[in-house]
């Protein structure tokens, strides 16, 4: 959770916001705009207000609440959004294809449903959280690919450089 104070100002008191970056907030706003959050087109100025009053888990604050954001608030917001919020790695291998498939809150939930990740608490979890379990349930789940007879010789090669120098061998 994220959570933005807006200082106090001449007419308005001051706001304590609390933003979570969640399929939920991101299934609310596919539903408003009808496009996808993952799309290739990206997400114009008021897209992007929209969305974060699709994360807001206060109460929605009265007033042009947002127009008090300063540039600042909404690299906050941005930097939370990209942040990886966990501790797994992947090894990326350059050789994997980028998935054609254009994500939607409807294509996650199947993804949910498929790997039995339980709708609660998950689906409050901040999204590139919930991506890894995805992720990480999809690998698990596939069969292990084969090495190619050119790196299993260059590892067999590598065991056995190995093994003379612990047995002090020449071969």
């Amino acid at each position: 959770m994220l959570i933005i104070v807006l200082p106090e100002t001449e007419d308005l008191p001051a706001i304590e916001l609390q933003l979570e970056h969640s399929l939920v907030s991101l299934s609310k706003w596919e539903s408003i705009h009808e496009k996808a959050f993952y799309g290739k087109d990206g997400m114009d100025h008021e897209q992007t207000k929209s969305y974060i009053q699709q994360m807001l888990l206060c109460p929605v604050p009265e007033g042009d609440w947002i127009d008090r954001f300063s540039p600042g608030d909404f690299d906050l917001i941005s930097n939370y959004i990209n942040s990886k919020q966990s501790a797994t790695w992947f090894r990326e291998d350059g050789n994997q294809p980028r998935p054609r498939e254009i994500i939607t809150a409807e294509l996650i939930y199947y993804w949910m449903i498929s790997f039995q990740i339980p709708f609660e608490p998950c689906e409050n979890w901040h999204i590139n959280r919930l991506m890894t379990l995805i992720r990480i349930c999809g690998i698990k789940q596939s069969k292990p690919r084969k090495m190619s007879r050119q790196a299993q010789a260059a590892e067999y090669r590598r065991l056995n450089e190995l093994r003379r120098e612990q047995l002090g061998s020449a071969g």
